[in-house]
């Protein structure tokens, strides 16, 4: 069975159940993929070279990478809050299936939410950052998801919080997205993504779910010679 989840998890495990089979429980591993023309390294490690390149620059010492230009604003207010203690970077929060604060890589972690930065306005107040690097279009419902779920992750993880702003950089579009709810608000996803985290983790049947969309670019479908052999 899938022993944890995370709001990636649950992304796949929406999209295809074998897929997340294959891929959490059977440990298999995607074929490589090969680089298209003019394109330097994959999507994948140019996201991770500019999260460790923001978090760098934010922590003091380095040169803002060329990519992370049009933000550089925001990148120096976050480095100020960070010289303050008022900014973490990289948080890694881990939860038990009662949403109840545990280590990272605990044995009773249920749930791992991973921030970018996290900034504390007052003690009843912060702001969730999380960088985007790709595209915006055709992601919305699933960053919008993202943002909920970190949401009800903050307010449990800090009962003292009233409010709780969730941020998305998008890097290469030059975007700022923001949503800001209160604890009221916020609370009303729990039960959304508790019954997620829950119908993932206690599934014993991984059934494929065959349609353009998700087996397009899967790398375990028959396209890739892959161990599913339902997909379209």
């Amino acid at each position: 069975m899938i022993k944890s989840w995370s709001h990636s998890r649950a992304v796949e495990f929406d999209k295809c159940n074998l897929r997340s089979k294959f891929m959490i429980i059977d440990r298999l591993k995607e074929p490589e993929r090969t680089l298209k023309e003019g394109q330097t390294e994959q999507a994948n490690d140019r996201g991770q070279r500019l999260h460790e390149g923001a978090e760098l620059f934010v922590k003091g010492g380095v040169e803002l990478l060329p990519e992370l230009s049009d933000f550089r604003p925001e990148y120096e207010a976050l480095r100020t809050l960070y010289s303050e203690g008022r900014a973490s970077l990289e948080g890694e929060w881990g939860f038990n299936n009662a949403w109840q604060p545990v280590g990272y890589m605990s044995s009773d972690c249920w749930l791992r939410i991973k921030l970018d930065a996290m900034v504390t306005i007052d003690p009843t107040w912060a702001v969730v950052i999380d960088y985007k690097s790709g595209r915006r279009s055709g992601n919305e419902l699933k960053h919008a998801g993202q943002t909920q779920l970190y949401t009800v992750a903050t307010l449990l993880k800090y009962p003292e919080l009233e409010r709780v702003t969730t941020e998305l950089w998008y890097v290469d579009q030059n975007e700022l997205t923001r949503v800001e709810y209160t604890r009221e608000q916020g609370m009303r996803f729990f039960k959304v993504w508790n019954d997620k985290g829950i119908k993932m983790t206690t599934a014993t049947e991984f059934l494929a779910n065959p349609n353009k969309f998700s087996c397009q670019w899967c790398r375990f479908g028959p396209k890739f010679n892959g161990p599913c052999k339902v997909g379209v």
